[in-house]
């Protein structure tokens, strides 16, 4: 039996037709896959566009945002308010006055908290305290704030306030420190005449290459002196710092505590025996330093400002080389560009890029991890506020009933303003105690304890404090060079 011949395949004009649009279609796609590649490619070569010309005077955030517009718009975004567990504000909405025009505030830590009003008895700080809200309003609440009307403040409260680069070089006359030292000797006032914006651009990049730089003369002379603790000699930050240690230091320009030295009002960070609340506390014992007369106990009393690069010094993210922009500022995806997010703002408003980079735990874990540490914190500074205004009401008390020994109240005192300190190291720095949770309650503990050594000076009684660290003192204090991964000493 023989197989007939099988005819042959015929193609029909439709499928030749519908093959060649198919391959026409993959070639464009294919095209186009490669073409936007390509556009990445150089998108990722040139990070920006050169629109206009910066120099070294040009202060307005806006110019710069003409170059900078994805930085620029992540900038403009700290106008707003989004109120944490502990920490932001929702706005407030108040009637302007002839002396503050603002039309909305921060809420008062002082209404939430009357007790601070007593803790701070006889300072400015007891007649108005806000909570801290964004960048955008770091100048115009230090100009408003009521403060300023009952202690006019000097002219160095504007090195953490506003754009100061320009004003100081152009009062020093291109010598940075000589316009801060000027600045400093001015009535505030006169002083943020000087200044138009909240720290912009040019505070924190130089204007030609954009690194990222230090310009404050306080963070300078301090951390020289804790780099020369260290063994280091002629420290000078912008040229020694690594870039992952910048990325914390261009925060700690202002983060951090500082005091008012001499009728100069020269501005000094306490940080020569180290970054501790209790190195620095030994500083203020050493020089004297006080920031006002408490008005229930007659304290010489001392005021802590906002140390949150100090605490986060101690804490386990700066020993494992975790810089500040890494949470406030974490990194993000613009098409092929990575920037940095320029929404200065708490981690746990941005979780998914500020924490779980590295947590690769659910949102709602890691947020109830942090609610555990700040809560357990707060309880902690409850109870030394509680027991610092119990020994600050029994000074008062015993002054005016004559009931105690002249030496036995001013020892009373010497705990009470210690205690006051630790307490409010950890109530004026703004994490509640995340950054460093077990140094946040070790501090708070001691704070305690000062209290009810305290108690028993008042009594006439000797009680020995309890030496909770015996290791030399140059080991005590967490160097930041160690802080952000540089190599401990």
């Amino acid at each position: 039996m023989t197989d007939e011949p099988r005819d042959h395949v015929r193609f029909r004009p439709s499928v030749l037709v519908g093959a060649a649009v198919v391959a026409g279609v993959a070639t464009l796609g294919l095209a186009a896959l490669l073409t936007n590649i390509f556009e990445r490619q150089q998108e990722a070569l040139n990070p920006f566009y050169r629109v206009v010309e910066l120099t070294d005077t040009t202060t307005d955030p806006a110019v710069w945002g003409q170059n900078f517009p994805l930085q620029y718009d992540d900038y403009l975004r700290t106008v707003d308010m989004t109120r944490t567990r502990y920490g932001g504000s929702e706005a407030i909405p108040r009637h302007p006055t002839d002396f503050d025009p603002r039309d909305s505030v921060s809420f008062s830590r002082l209404e939430e908290d009357p007790r601070l009003r007593e803790f701070w008895a006889g300072y400015a700080f007891a007649e108005d305290f806000r909570e801290e809200r964004g960048h955008a309003y770091m100048f115009s609440d230090q100009i408003f704030t009521e403060r300023q009307q009952v202690a006019p403040q000097p002219g160095t409260c504007l090195h953490c306030h506003a754009s100061v680069y320009v004003p100081y070089m152009k009062l020093g006359e291109g010598d940075l420190m000589a316009g801060w030292e000027a600045a400093n000797r001015m009535p505030y006032q006169e002083a943020a005449a000087l200044a138009e914006h909240p720290v912009a651009c040019i505070d924190c990049h130089d204007s030609q290459t954009m690194e990222l730089r230090v310009t404050r003369p306080g963070f300078l002379n301090g951390i020289r002196e804790v780099k020369a603790r260290e063994g280091i000699e002629d420290y000078e930050v912008n040229r020694d710092a690594s870039r992952q240690e910048m990325r914390s230091f261009v925060c700690g320009q202002c983060h951090v505590e500082y005091y008012f030295q001499g009728p100069e009002k020269r501005l000094v960070y306490p940080w020569s025996r180290g970054l501790k609340a209790d190195s620095i506390l030994a500083v203020y014992q050493e020089n004297g330093h006080v920031d006002w007369t408490h008005a229930e106990s007659g304290t010489p009393a001392l005021k802590a400002q906002h140390p949150e690069f100090e605490l986060y010094s101690q804490g386990i993210h700066a020993r494992s080389g975790v810089a500040c922009a890494d949470c406030h500022m974490p990194y993000k995806r613009e098409g092929a560009m990575k920037i940095s997010d320029h929404w200065v703002r708490s981690p746990v408003l941005n979780v998914d890029n500020a924490c779980q980079t590295c947590h690769t735990w659910p949102e709602s874990e890691l947020l109830a991890r942090v609610n555990e540490i700040q809560d357990r914190t707060y309880e902690m500074r409850n109870i030394a506020i509680d027991a610092t205004l119990q020994l600050s009401r029994a000074i008062g008390a015993a002054a005016e009933a004559g009931s105690a020994a002249r030496d036995d109240l001013e020892r009373a005192r010497d705990y009470h303003r210690r205690a006051q300190f630790m307490t409010d190291f950890i109530e004026a720095e703004n994490s509640m105690g995340f950054h460093a949770p077990q140094e946040a309650v070790r501090i708070l503990g001691n704070a305690v304890n000062l209290a009810r050594i305290g108690h028993a000076a008042l009594r006439g009684e000797e009680l020995a404090e309890t030496q909770s660290d015996l290791r030399p003192a140059a080991e005590q204090n967490v160097s930041p060079g160690r802080a952000v991964g540089a190599g401990a000493n």
